[in-house]
């Protein structure tokens, strides 16, 4: 079907001595209809006190949620229009300038001629007395995301039309700026109506002046108040290896660093079987930390940087969830596993020489004997119910003690392996991870020594001068205030 062409005037951003004197003569000399996104605007009212008619799309924001559908039926609109006669429509400021309508109608199969109109962002800098030059993002108030905002430049939110949505980016600010951190409202720049006023961001949703006309400017923010993002992170890691750095740091290695990522590793699981929330923040930032050391040794060396860590990690759980980012089916955690393997499987293209190959030799030996237990059940080799488990485990400590009887030490360490290894068999059963499971005993016998130590000080007596009936009895008293 034929479509007309649809001609978009832009009508600046203040009052009625901004627009241009050839579109002043175009809306006066028209004999059509002339839409307008907005009547909310102060040219649109000069332009009616000289006689001009529009038709405004006002009612259609009062009758929808959200903006994009607000922007999706003003197009619609538009282009059943164009199917009858030349469209004329009007937006304030610049058409290709913060408008959506616009970006949708040049997405249609329809011609779309744009005419001039003044950008408000000439006025707004010098309103503001600012040089984009030096860094600028330009956001739209009514549809951003707040890890997509740049701090570190001139930042200036636009189309802050009302009060919910001043609170919505005061919130997403709040998140990373103080809430006495200044912000600039700006009100028609470049108008005889131009009024500019800071307040403590807190305050932003409270001011009396907004429309569609008012901007929030946000200044560069100084780095040492962004250290919670992680560029940050990254320039201090990067200085402490620098020439400048620390002589530790610079000194570190991937094979001097392996200890220190094993141990903040059973730090933070401490941390989560104590519960402990700040201790969970502190310890995961320390296992961070080593990812950020072991990256930039492999960017000094020239193997890889974080970017690279990053872009893998990202790709395989893209790769790995097609359920989420494809259209493969996936209703229970089981179904998830089983896409997992066969993912996994592909990627590692040539078949193992065994089927157990694959599990790290550093793991600590629990967690190996519960890894190997694991894929030996996946081709079946795994008891259904749980009582040949406990059998088995009856079995080897039997075993053990035979061996113990013959006073050989390999045979006790050969035996005694067996126990152990068949016990872990019987956690898994019962879904207990065997590590977690020892870690919370070790964390017990620590907290409970430690009150047999508090009590001998208490008595003042040294525990090598203690019975151990003594200390058992202290013992029985910490484990009974559990």
């Amino acid at each position: 079907m034929m479509t007309y062409p649809i001609e978009v005037i832009g009508l600046g951003g203040g009052d009625i001595n901004q627009l241009s004197l050839g579109i002043y003569r175009k809306l006066t000399n028209h004999q059509g209809q002339i839409y307008v996104r907005t009547e909310d605007h102060p040219v649109i009212d000069s332009l009616k006190e000289e006689g001009i008619q529009f038709v405004g799309f006002d009612e259609v924001y009062e009758r929808n949620d959200t903006f994009e559908a607000v922007y999706e039926q003003i197009t619609a609109r538009l282009m059943e229009a164009a199917e009858r006669q030349p469209v004329i429509y009007t937006v304030p400021g610049h058409p290709m300038l913060a408008e959506r309508t616009v970006q949708l109608l040049l997405e249609k199969d329809t011609e779309v001629k744009i005419v001039g109109g003044q950008s408000y962002l000439d006025d707004l800098f010098t309103a503001l007395k600012i040089d984009p030059i030096e860094g600028f993002q330009f956001v739209d108030a009514t549809s951003f995301k707040r890890n997509e905002l740049e701090y570190r430049h001139h930042l200036v939110f636009c189309q802050v039309y009302d009060e919910f949505i001043a609170s919505e980016v005061k919130l997403a600010l709040l998140e990373d700026l103080p809430h006495d951190h200044p912000v600039t409202i700006v009100e028609a720049a470049g108008s005889g109506d131009e009024k500019v006023v800071t307040v403590p961001l807190v305050e932003l949703d409270q001011t009396a002046t907004l429309s569609n006309l008012t901007s929030v400017y946000i200044p560069p923010v100084e780095e040492t108040e962004l250290n919670h993002q992680f560029f940050r992170l990254r320039e201090v890691i990067a200085e402490l290896r620098g020439p400048n750095g620390c002589p530790w740091d610079r000194k570190q290695t991937h094979e001097s660093l392996r200890k220190y990522l094993l141990e903040e590793a059973y730090e933070f699981i401490e941390a989560v079987n104590m519960e402990d929330d700040e201790a969970m923040v502190e310890e995961i930032g320390d296992v961070l930390l080593q990812v950020m050391l072991h990256s930039q040794i492999g960017e000094d060396e020239g193997f890889f940087t974080i970017d690279d860590v990053i872009n893998t990690i990202t790709t395989k759980m893209i790769r790995r969830h097609p359920h989420v980012f494809g259209d493969v089916k996936a209703d229970t955690a089981e179904d998830v596993v089983q896409n997992w393997e066969q993912i996994k499987k592909q990627e590692k293209g040539e078949a193992a020489t065994s089927f157990l190959d694959g599990i790290p030799s550093d793991l600590p030996q629990l967690l190996q004997s519960e890894e190997l237990q694991k894929k030996a059940a996946k081709k079946g080799f795994d008891w259904d119910s749980v009582e040949p488990i406990w059998a088995k485990v009856e079995e080897e400590l039997g075993e053990w003690k035979r061996a113990i009887d013959t006073g050989s030490l390999e045979e006790m360490e050969k035996e005694g392996g067996d126990v152990l290894f068949a016990i872990v068999n019987l956690a898994r059963y019962y879904k207990i991870n065997p590590e977690i499971a020892l870690s919370r005993t070790n964390q017990k016998f620590k907290s409970r020594f430690a009150y047999i130590e508090q009590r001998a000080a208490e008595i003042q007596k040294d525990m090598d001068d203690m019975t151990l009936e003594e200390m058992d009895g202290y013992w029985n008293e910490a484990k009974q205030s559990e």
